[in-house]
């Protein structure tokens, strides 16, 4: 599994891993999960050629047998050629307590058809500086929301600080040794997973070890609960049928830009917010897409498309701590002056969540160790 917060970079982490098994002959089967239907990260997947389930409604933690049924969707086919050697798995964002509720079960129930790999959890650098105070603009969630946070890297294995691209090297330094004496069970590494720098050594760690037996961590289940229920939670489609030709990618920022700038950073803290746009005439798969991982930044666009385009869809996540409703009227008002600005364009919501997420209540849970 790779675990890790909301905007930590995980999907692009699973591709780099999923090429890097692909490359050596292996054949990956890619699990992603969240609160509901509609991800953006199982469509980015996809394009990339992998094959790949969602598991939708709950974390891996709650739809335990969900996970294993995906793994036997992806295994049971006909065709040898395609038929996984590895499994990759992306679990919710917000959820943590994995050990307990995922790996051990599933090492005492299906320890003959499954290895363990070691837990990583990616972690945003800067994030996670302003979360430990080492940087001088302090962190805007809640000490509930931290508390997942910190509860994600307490039970990791790995500790992969990502984008290291993005801090001067003395900040990832001052930050791996931050982790390294807050965490000392675990093996803290840097990497740039979209730069593909320093990646080996994490490579290396996840397919050569196994998840070793070591004390079940405690979870405070109100705490953690109420934490999740602070994350608000929009899921969306929307069909756009111009009438004549347009830049997928300069629809796409304008949309961004006039959804955060509805987002009052003092009371909403964004904490992921991500789009693709799929041509309805697409033979390949080519998507746009472009996120944005904290408040105070601005959105980066990631895949662009190479011509303008006629028709397609786009598929919305944002993940923020307000009120859901907050979210919905702000891509709901967004859209529509994002529209207008387009005088040949349409754009249509054909399917809208927007929630808290539900009190999780695991599957399984081990409390004892791993044998």
């Amino acid at each position: 599994m790779i675990g890790g917060f909301l905007g930590a970079g995980k999907t692009t982490a699973m591709g780099k891993l999923a090429q890097h098994l692909t490359a050596q002959g292996l054949k990956v089967g890619l699990i992603t999960n969240d609160q509901a239907g509609g991800l953006v990260d199982t469509r980015l997947l996809r394009s990339q050629g992998f094959a790949t389930e969602e598991i939708a409604g709950g974390c891996f933690c709650c739809r335990f047998n969900s996970l294993v049924e995906a793994a036997d969707k992806l295994s049971n086919n006909d065709n040898d050629t395609t038929r996984p050697d590895i499994f990759l798995a992306e679990p919710v964002g917000s959820c943590t307590d994995l050990v307990a509720t995922v790996t051990y079960p599933l090492r005492r129930m299906y320890g003959d058809n499954f290895t363990i790999a070691p837990l990583s959890v990616l972690v945003d650098p800067t994030r996670a500086r302003r979360i430990f105070n080492l940087d001088p603009t302090p962190g805007n969630f809640s000490h509930k929301v931290v508390y997942i946070f910190k509860k994600q890297l307490e039970e990791a294995d790995l500790i992969l600080i990502n984008k290291s691209e993005t801090l001067p090297a003395e900040d990832i330094a001052t930050l791996q040794q931050t982790l390294a004496a807050e965490y000392p069970h675990a093996t803290v590494l840097s990497a740039s997973t979209r730069l593909e720098q320093n990646l080996t050594p994490w490579f290396d760690l996840l397919t050569n070890t196994e998840q070793t037996a070591r004390q079940i961590m405690a979870v405070d289940y109100d705490t953690y609960a109420d934490g999740e229920a602070l994350l608000g939670w929009l899921n969306a489609t929307v069909s756009i049928s111009p009438n004549d030709e347009f830049e997928a990618e300069a629809f796409q920022k304008v949309l961004a830009n006039e959804t955060q700038t509805r987002l009052n950073p003092l009371t909403a803290e964004i904490a992921h917010f991500k789009m693709t746009f799929s041509p309805s005439d697409s033979l390949n798969g080519e998507l746009a897409s472009i996120h944005l991982v904290r408040s105070d930044l601005k959105p980066e666009i990631g895949l662009e498309l190479d011509e303008p385009v006629t028709q397609g869809y786009l598929i919305i996540n944002l993940r923020a701590e307000t009120d859901p409703d907050a979210l919905s009227e702000a891509v709901q008002s967004a859209l529509a002056v994002t529209t207008a600005s387009f005088p040949t364009l349409v754009a249509t919501i054909d399917h809208q969540e927007h929630f808290r997420p539900g009190r999780p209540t695991p599957t399984h849970r081990d409390t004892n160790q791993l044998a």
